[in-house]
């Protein structure tokens, strides 16, 4: 067994899975267990910077609330700024929003119009990516911005709910797979 592997699977052991949550019939994969042990939040976050490392990146991007404890880990370690995209109302300054849709209703993401300059090299975070809407709809943001979106980066991924095919020509790397 491969080192890469072994760590992944060392990191899987230490997610907690909790079945009917948040409704019956759903299985939640609660990274809170992974986020509490010291040395497993500081392998799950260098292996995710590692991917990232060799390329020039200003900008990390966490969306609410998740995103936020990635997202300033690897902006530190990859020499970056970090950019929170929030809820509605939470920002001080002049925002720009989009709207999107979800499996239960809609949402909305707001942005500061000057988080990003025109040509700044983007990485969105989040821990979890399951359909994509909420990362599709922080992209909007950022292109609307002028970011140049250089990926996306998200510390789970539910493979069978296929959510990377939204992002076609957009480097997606998650680290823990699940396939259901």
């Amino acid at each position: 067994m491969s080192q890469e592997v072994h760590q992944t699977e060392a990191l899987k052991a230490l997610v907690r899975t909790v079945p009917d949550y948040p409704k019956p019939g759903i299985l939640f994969y609660d990274i809170t267990t992974l986020l509490k042990d010291p040395t497993g939040f500081a392998t799950l976050t260098d292996a995710m910077a590692a991917h990232w490392l060799e390329r020039k990146i200003d900008l990390v991007l966490g969306i609410e609330a998740r995103g936020f404890i990635f997202g300033p880990a690897l902006a530190y370690r990859l020499n970056a700024g970090f950019v929170p995209v929030r809820k509605p109302r939470k920002l001080p300054a002049p925002v720009v929003s989009v709207a999107y849709d979800l499996e239960y209703g809609s949402d909305t993401l707001e942005i500061h119009l000057d988080a990003i300059q025109p040509g700044q090299r983007v990485l969105l975070v989040d821990d979890l990516l399951a359909t994509g809407g909420t990362m599709e709809a922080t992209l909007k943001l950022v292109r609307r911005l002028g970011g140049d979106p250089v990926g996306l980066g998200f510390a789970v991924e539910l493979d069978f709910l296929r959510g990377r095919e939204r992002f076609s020509g957009l480097d997606v790397f998650s680290l823990l797979h699940y396939s259901e």
